[in-house]
């Protein structure tokens, strides 16, 4: 390890691994830490990521896909199913991964592009000088140092320190983070081509239930609900009643809790010097609480970001708005858009649930886009259309300005 980098990564989860080979394809030096001695484990995620926006980032290998999904089945509370293809599912349906092999296959490939990588690493504070990020103070096997660098990100997390040391407001509300659970189970029989997903407040107050495929008849269940939902009754105990309610005979081989942000987007991800990336910059996805791909769009931004600005020799705010302009403008589009949803769905009954999930039953969900999915809610739910009209007009400009 050396004294000085251009770029010190803090977090090799997805987005900073992603940051970190960017920036060291580039040609800067680059530092990735990780606070834990094993670089994906634990398991924060429920592990599902779109192909198509997986294969912009990395080329899929069967080492570290549990399994190929081609769609997916949403029930509502009173057991209404909706079957949607691959393609409209979402951002979390295609292949369910093995994270503990895929994160650190991200990290070899930013080891393999030249950046010097530390597990076990954790950085205690930034360095700050005349209002700008200069590095930081890391502990390496019990050993204080303090590492210099033009440019520090942060990828720590969804309880990242590296924002709030460097004055930005990461804080969280009850009501801006799920909490999580899950539980990877064998015995459960699923049909392992489908995710399914799981509504209504008896099962998941203001969240879901998830059960993804995992190969071998293995399958992660989990579930998020809303932190200011969960009072006497936690995240584990509605997941309990889940799972000897439905597969009474399964086998628990693991366990997994966390909580993930969903307030959308954080007012500054930039500091002098300073970018945050994922869910240290709090860009998971409201409604779902998927991040892995929006950390990686966002890492490679940061990364393409910071060799711009240290070409310049301008490590600035005003330099790094270059990242907060491109990753808001394209994913943040996105983030924004489903907080929008999320904020209304939070609020719906079962009773809501179920007549929604009624009115598309037999919707033809194998191709079509999801402006046309929309239409189809909509033209059901008179009343959803009004709530969510802001919404609509947003994606209705999205998908125009796209084919222009």
């Amino acid at each position: 390890m050396k004294d000085s980098y251009d770029v010190i990564v803090i977090g090799a989860g997805p987005g900073g691994s992603t940051t970190a080979k960017t920036a060291a394809e580039k040609g800067l030096s680059v530092l990735l830490i990780e606070k834990r001695q094993e670089i994906g484990d634990p398991i924060r995620c429920a592990e599902g990521v779109s192909k198509l926006w997986l294969h912009k980032h990395i080329e899929p290998d069967h080492r570290w896909i549990s399994a190929d999904v081609k769609g997916s089945r949403i029930f509502s509370p009173n057991g209404t199913v909706i079957e949607m293809s691959e393609e409209i599912s979402g951002g979390e349906v295609g292949y369910v991964l093995e994270r503990k092999i895929f994160d650190r296959a991200l990290a070899y490939e930013s080891a393999k592009a030249g950046a010097d990588v530390f597990v076990k690493t954790r950085a205690t504070d930034l360095i700050i000088e005349d209002g700008f990020v200069r590095g930081a103070k890391i502990m390496h096997m019990g050993i204080e140092r303090e590492i210099r660098a033009k440019i520090v990100i942060g990828a720590d997390g969804v309880e990242s320190k590296v924002g709030r040391w460097a004055g930005i407001d990461t804080s969280l509300k009850p009501k801006d983070i799920e909490t999580c659970a899950q539980y990877l189970v064998s015995g459960t029989g699923i049909d392992q081509n489908f995710c399914n997903f799981y509504t209504g407040n008896e099962v998941a107050p203001s969240g879901y239930i998830w059960i993804f495929p995992k190969g071998n008849d293995m399958a992660n269940v989990g579930i998020g609900i809303l932190g200011s939902r969960s009072g006497e009754k936690h995240a584990v105990d509605y997941l309990n009643d889940f799972l000897e309610k439905n597969y009474p005979d399964a086998n628990i081989l693991e366990i997994d809790v966390g909580g993930v942000p969903v307030c959308g987007s954080i007012e500054r991800t930039t500091k002098n010097g300073l970018m945050l990336v994922g869910d240290a910059a709090r860009q998971s996805d409201p409604i779902t609480g998927g991040g892995i791909i929006n950390a990686m769009e966002a890492g490679k931004i940061a990364g393409e970001v910071a060799y711009n600005a240290i070409s310049k020799n301008d490590v600035s705010v005003e330099a790094l708005q270059e990242y907060e302009d491109r990753w808001r403008s394209t994913i943040g589009i996105d983030i924004d858009n489903s907080l929008i949803a999320k904020d209304i769905f939070v609020k719906f009954t079962d009773k809501e649930f179920d007549s929604l999930a009624h009115s598309l039953k037999g919707v033809n969900f194998t191709s079509m886009s999801l402006l046309d999915l929309l239409y189809a809610l909509f033209k059901a739910n008179k009343k959803l259309l009004w709530d969510m009209r802001v919404l609509f007009k947003n994606i209705v400009k999205y998908e125009l300005d796209f084919e222009r």
